[in-house]
């Protein structure tokens, strides 16, 4: 399966820049809106909870394609004391959303790594229906 990985400066600014280029990698995939969606959300994580949001940070993206998944890695450089989970905010909190919406969209959500960086990767698989109104190219 073809793997495609890019580095970002972890500038929120960057996130959108990070969404056009998994869009334009996954060049009309049936999950490239979701996975772009995704990609944004685990940036915004990886800039706002990491030192990849301090200075010269940065953070990586890893896209592995195939007609029937794809694979979302995002990693970041560390130096949060907690790790990420799926939280159950108040409605009226203003954070705290990301990974429950990358949870809902994916078919798995898996975390690695410690307070040197974390990976969180999601995978979406193309559902039947999915397959048959949306080809591949």
């Amino acid at each position: 399966m073809p793997t495609h990985g890019r580095t970002f400066p972890g500038d929120p600014q960057q996130l959108s820049a990070a969404r056009r280029w998994t869009r334009a990698t996954l060049n009309g995939h049936p999950r490239s809106e979701d996975a772009a969606l995704i990609v944004t959300e685990l940036g915004t994580n990886a800039v706002t909870h990491t030192a990849s949001g301090e200075g010269a940070g940065t953070f990586q993206i890893r896209l592995t394609v195939s007609e029937q998944t794809v694979t979302i890695a995002v990693t970041d450089r560390g130096r949060t004391k907690t790790a990420p989970e799926v939280q159950h905010p108040p409605l009226n909190a203003t954070h705290g959303r990301g990974l429950g919406l990358v949870a809902a969209l994916a078919d798995s959500v898996t975390v690695e790594g410690n307070n040197f960086g974390r990976t969180v990767t999601a995978e979406l698989r193309v559902h039947a229906a999915l397959r048959e109104s949306a080809p591949c190219s």
